[in-house]
């Protein structure tokens, strides 16, 4: 009969650092909810500041997980199954929202698509359409800035998934587009489901691009993260339940995606 194993020994010199980050990152949260004003909690949420932030934060994250979902699931699909010329570039590019500072974010949707931007001003004079300082503009930020997470989810499951089942289908007669749709998809739609919820999570924490780009009106562009900005000149309570809120969505999101986005088991 073979011996167990044994284990080294954690070394001192890493236990401690190690637990005085984990501290470091743990404490703010802990004083967050201690701090909440737990017996005014639901009359904080049914002001209507603070429930039509919710609303509002809640429709523009779908709408922007949606906008992701139409035009970042086939861009993971070109970049993972296809050989364009200059994918490397490609992927630098759809990857930058992830590092770059939102605030800059928003200025560069205001160049591009506002009234006098590259874009935004035929927009205008030929629609009558303008993004800056609207709902519409919500949902743009904040599709710019958490596209990046579904894409890279998306291209990461495409890229471990088998292409020789598309080859097999191709091969039965299924068109391209017969087979992205009946094979492809089922196929990789845990990742996707996974990138949605990521996406969904960062549109709705966007703050920087948000109120560069669109604003910080109520009812109209003020969403959670700005209405904490807010609220924590004049009213720390709305602001704490506000940050609660927020955090209770992260904590949910991030443990039922722990098996998937950062392969665990315990």
């Amino acid at each position: 009969m073979k011996s167990a194993r044994r284990r080294p020994g954690v070394p001192l010199v890493l236990v401690v650092p190690a637990l005085i980050g984990l501290v470091f990152l743990i404490l703010p949260m802990v004083g967050l909810m201690v701090r909440a004003p737990w017996s005014t909690l639901w009359s904080q949420l049914e002001t209507a500041e603070v429930g039509e932030a919710l609303r509002l934060s809640l429709v523009c994250a779908t709408l922007a997980t949606v906008v992701s979902l139409v035009f970042g699931v086939p861009l993971a699909w070109m970049l993972a199954r296809t050989q364009i010329p200059g994918r490397r570039l490609v992927r630098a590019f759809v990857t930058v929202p992830l590092v770059l500072p939102p605030v800059v974010g928003g200025v560069a949707l205001l160049l591009v698509f506002g009234r006098r931007g590259l874009v935004g001003q035929y927009m205008d004079q030929w629609f009558g359409v303008t993004l800056p300082f609207s709902t519409a503009g919500v949902v743009v930020a904040e599709a710019f800035v958490a596209m990046p997470f579904l894409i890279i989810a998306v291209e990461g499951a495409l890229r471990g998934a088998d292409p020789r089942f598309e080859e097999a289908a191709a091969t039965l007669g299924a068109s391209r587009w017969t087979a992205f749709r009946r094979v492809t998809l089922p196929t990789v739609a845990p990742g996707i489901a996974a990138g949605a919820v990521l996406c969904w999570a960062r549109a709705l924490g966007e703050f920087g691009a948000t109120i560069t780009f669109a604003g910080n009106y109520p009812g109209t562009t003020q969403t959670m993260p700005l209405a904490v900005y807010l609220a924590l000149e004049k009213d720390p309570d709305s602001a704490t339940v506000l940050s609660l809120v927020l955090l209770v969505v992260s904590v949910v999101i991030l443990i039922s995606l722990r098996e998937r986005w950062i392969g665990t088991r315990a």
